[in-house]
C-alpha cells in the first residue's frame, strides 16, 4: 500500500513555534514603537505568510493520512477516549487509564483533577507513556501505510514568553495594592494558572510569588474583614499551583499556606472551602506533606466539614482526609479529633459510602478506632451495608472491618452469629467476595464456629 507523501512534522512544529514567537516580537514592536519602521511592518507581514503557508501544508499532510486512515478499521483500543482519534503519543494516567498526551493535558490545563473515563480523583498529573500501546499502533500502522507522526503534530505550548513573564510580576506586584487592584489580580491569576501550565510553573521559579499571592488573606487574617470572593480566587489559584507537580513541596512549605487553607476550610464559600479541601488533597500527595499537614491541624476542619455533608465539598473533603489518612501517624490525629464518629453517622445515612468506608478501613488499623467502632454499634450497619451493596470493593472494606473488631471484641461475635444464620451473608462474602474478603470472612467464620462448638461442650 502506498504510503502518504512525507511532511517532518516534528521540523514543522518547532518552526511554527519559531515563527509564532518571531510574530509577536515584531507585532509587540510596532504596537509599542510610534516610530516603527517599514521593514519590521514587511518582515511581520511575511512571517504570517509563512506561519499561513505552513499551517496549509500541515493541513494537507494530515487531510491525507486521516483519509488513508478512514479507508481502514482502527483497532478501538488504539483510538483515544477523548478525542476518538488514533493516539499518536499515548500515555497512562494515575488511575491506570491510557489517553493520547495531547487530550489528557488539555483536559488537564483545563483545571480538571479526575480522570476522564472513570471519574476517580487523580493522586497526582504525572503522564507515564505506554510504551506497549505505542509499539503496537506503530506496527498497526506500517502494516497500513499510515504516517502517525503526521496525524498529530506537537507545539511547545508551555514556553514562556518575556512578556507573560512581566505580567506575571506586575499581576504579584498588585496583590499588595488597593483592594480593588487585588481583587482584579488574583481573579487574572485564577484564570491564568487554570488555563496556562507556565504559569503555575513561574510560581516555583519564584521563591516569594506564593507568599506574595498569599498577601491579601494573610493580612487580614486576624480580623474578620476577609472578602470572601477574593478569598475564593486566591485559594483557587492555589489549587491550580498544586496541580502541578513540581510545586507541591514549595506550595506546602510555604509557611502561610497551611493556616489560610484551613482557615478557608472554616470560613469560606461553599466553593472555596471545596477547593480548600481539594488543595490539601492535591498537596498530600507527597508523604512529607502527608505528615506536614496532619502536624498543622488540617484533620479538624476537614473532619468539620464532613460532619456538615454539604454535597458540594463531600468529595474533596472524603479524598483529603483519606490521603492524609495513609501514613500511620494522621489515623490516630483523625481518631481523636472525632472521625469515627462522623463517618459512621453519614455510612448510617448512606452518604458517600464507598469514600467513608474507605476511610474507615484504612483507620481501623488504630485500636482506639476499633473501640469506638464496638462502642458506637457498628457492627449491624456495616452487615447492613453488606447485604444491601453490589459494590465489591465495599463488601471487602465491611468485612475487614468487621474482622478486626471481632478480633478485638468477642462479644460482636454474637451479631455475626445472627447475621450468617438469617441471611448466610459472611458465606456469600467466601464464595463470591475478592481474594482478601474470601480470607477476612473465612477467618470470621472460623471464629464463629469455634466459639460455637465451645458454647455446646461446655
Amino acid at each position: 500500500m502506498a504510503k502518504t507523501e512525507m511532511f517532518n512534522a516534528g521540523d514543522a512544529a518547532g518552526r511554527a513555534t519559531e515563527l509564532k514567537r518571531e510574530l509577536q516580537r515584531l507585532v509587540m514592536s510596532i504596537a509599542e514603537d510610534e516610530d516603527y519602521s517599514p521593514e519590521t511592518i514587511d518582515r511581520a507581514r511575511d512571517a504570517l505568510l509563512a506561519l499561513r503557508e505552513l499551517g496549509t501544508r500541515r493541513s494537507s499532510a494530515r487531510s491525507s493520512s486521516l483519509k488513508l486512515l478512514g479507508s481502514v478499521s482502527c483497532p478501538e483500543d488504539f483510538r483515544c477516549p477523548l478525542s476518538k482519534e488514533l493516539m499518536r503519543d499515548p500515555v497512562i494516567v494515575a488511575t491506570g487509564q491510557t489517553y493520547d498526551r495531547v487530550g489528557i493535558q488539555k483536559w488537564l490545563k483545563a483545571g480538571n483533577r479526575t480522570c476522564p473515563m472513570t471519574q476517580q480523583v487523580l493522586s497526582h498529573t504525572i503522564l507515564t507513556p505506554n510504551h506497549l500501546i505505542r509499539e503496537m499502533i506503530s506496527r498497526w500502522c506500517k502494516t497500513h501505510g499510515v504516517e502517525l507522526s503526521e496525524l498529530v503534530p506537537c507545539t511547545d505550548e508551555d514556553q514562556i514568553t518575556e512578556g507573560e513573564k512581566d505580567k506575571f510580576l506586575s499581576l504579584l506586584g498588585k496583590m499588595a495594592s488597593t483592594i480593588s487592584e487585588q481583587k482584579e489580580a488574583a481573579k487574572e491569576l485564577r484564570l491564568l494558572t487554570k488555563k496556562m501550565p507556565s504559569f503555575r510553573g513561574l510560581f516555583g521559579e519564584s521563591p516569594e510569588a506564593i507568599a506574595q499571592l498569599l498577601n491579601p488573606l494573610s493580612a487580614v487574617r486576624s480580623s474578620s474583614s476577609v472578602h470572601l470572593d477574593l478569598q475564593e480566587d486566591v485559594i483557587t489559584t492555589l489549587l491550580n499551583l498544586s496541580i502541578h507537580d513540581n510545586n507541591k513541596k514549595l506550595v506546602a512549605e510555604t509557611p502561610s499556606v497551611i493556616p489560610l487553607l484551613m482557615e478557608a476550610l472554616r470560613s469560606g464559600t461553599i466553593a472555596t472551602r471545596s477547593n480548600a479541601a481539594a488543595t490539601l488533597f492535591t498537596l498530600s500527595a507527597l508523604d512529607s506533606n502527608k505528615e506536614l499537614i496532619g502536624k498543622c491541624g488540617a484533620l479538624r476542619p476537614l473532619i468539620n466539614l464532613l460532619e456538615e455533608g454539604h454535597p458540594l465539598t463531600m468529595t474533596d473533603v472524603a479524598s483529603a482526609i483519606f490521603n492524609l489518612c495513609i501514613i500511620h501517624e494522621n489515623r490516630a490525629r483523625a481518631v481523636r479529633e472525632g472521625a469515627v464518629g462522623v463517618i459512621l453517622s453519614k455510612i448510617e445515612n448512606r452518604s458517600r459510602v464507598d469514600e467513608l468506608l474507605a476511610i474507615l478501613a484504612i483507620i481501623s488499623s488504630h485500636q482506639k478506632a476499633i473501640e469506638e467502632m464496638a462502642l458506637l454499634d457498628a457492627v449491624p450497619c456495616l452487615l447492613s451495608i453488606m447485604r444491601e451493596t453490589s459494590c465489591a470493593r465495599n463488601k471487602e472494606n465491611c468485612i475487614a472491618i468487621l474482622h478486626t473488631i471481632c478480633c478485638s471484641d468477642r462479644t460482636k461475635l454474637k451479631d455475626l452469629r445472627e447475621e450468617e444464620k438469617t441471611y448466610g451473608t459472611i458465606s456469600e462474602i467466601c464464595r463470591s467476595g475478592t481474594s482478601r474478603a474470601k480470607r477476612k470472612a473465612s477467618t470470621i467464620l472460623e471464629r464463629l464456629n469455634r466459639a460455637y462448638n465451645m458454647s455446646h461442650t461446655t
